[in-house]
């Protein structure tokens, strides 16, 4: 299983803004420049220019602002970072990213993205696109993501694709990437697969909190990496564990602040 880093080239960075309100100083008749709202917003990575070359982003680079974070995955692995906005100007902080060697058509063009989106950056938002610039002039440009439904807990079925520990992230060993599953039914029931055995049992949906009575699972040995997936998800699977989605991810944490991420 693949350790956590901290970047600090940060990867891909950006700030969450709520809609912009008026900021200016007390007794002062002109309002401030509202923040960059983008709270709330998806975007997919056209490309990168660093170093005076552009590099095009893979299929599946994308990003997800939430609030005070953002979320997203450079095309090989996945990343998570806290990110401030003041008027049009992003500062980065610290990223985590899980550590999957990616071929070698994608090294280029990570490495220029965690070269570039760190620090302070200047915001240019127009329409559907978005380009954040660094003081030296290389920059990221992204489109936006057209408007999705946000999928619903109960009936979607959910793969496992990271566990999470805090604001850390880790990649499922690679024998075990897509092979762990979960959909929760309008019973109350909660069906999956664990990387190697199935696994049912009942959950209870309170607000934001997911209660997980005793879970039942086949009784099959597989290879060992499996195995120890398997005990990392029943550990986090068990009595109350609170739950989110944000556009198409779910994360399950458990009290420990241990939790698995999935995707519908």
């Amino acid at each position: 299983m693949h350790t956590q880093r901290t970047a600090v080239a940060a990867l891909a960075l950006f700030a969450l803004a709520a809609c912009g309100t008026e900021k200016g100083t007390a007794g002062s008749s002109t309002p401030a420049e509202p923040d960059v709202p983008l709270t709330g917003t998806g975007w997919t990575v056209d490309s990168v220019s660093a170093d005076g070359t552009v590099r095009k982003a893979p299929a599946g680079a994308g990003i997800a602002f939430e609030k005070g974070r953002v979320n997203g995955s450079s095309g090989c692995n996945h990343f998570s970072a806290p990110v401030t906005v003041k008027d049009d100007t992003l500062t980065v902080g610290a990223a985590t990213s899980t550590l999957v060697g990616c071929p070698k058509n994608l090294q280029g063009y990570e490495t220029a993205l965690h070269k570039t989106l760190t620090g302070r950056l200047a915001v240019h938002l127009s329409g559907g696109k978005l380009t954040l610039r660094t003081g030296k002039g290389d920059s990221v440009t992204l489109k936006r993501k057209p408007a999705e439904r946000t999928p619903p807990l109960v009936g979607t079925a959910w793969k496992v694709d990271a566990l999470t520990d805090g604001a850390s992230m880790s990649t499922l060993p690679r024998d075990t990437a897509g092979t762990a599953r979960l959909t929760f039914a309008k019973d109350g029931s909660v069906r999956g697969k664990l990387g190697c055995n199935r696994v049912s049992g009942m959950a209870k949906v309170t607000g934001s909190t997911v209660t997980f009575g005793p879970l039942t699972t086949t009784r099959m040995m597989c290879k060992a990496s499996a195995m120890t997936l398997e005990r990392r998800l029943l550990k986090v699977l068990h009595g109350p564990v609170r739950y989110g989605i944000q556009h198409r991810a779910l994360t399950l944490t458990a009290h420990d602040g241990t939790g698995i991420r999935a995707t519908a």
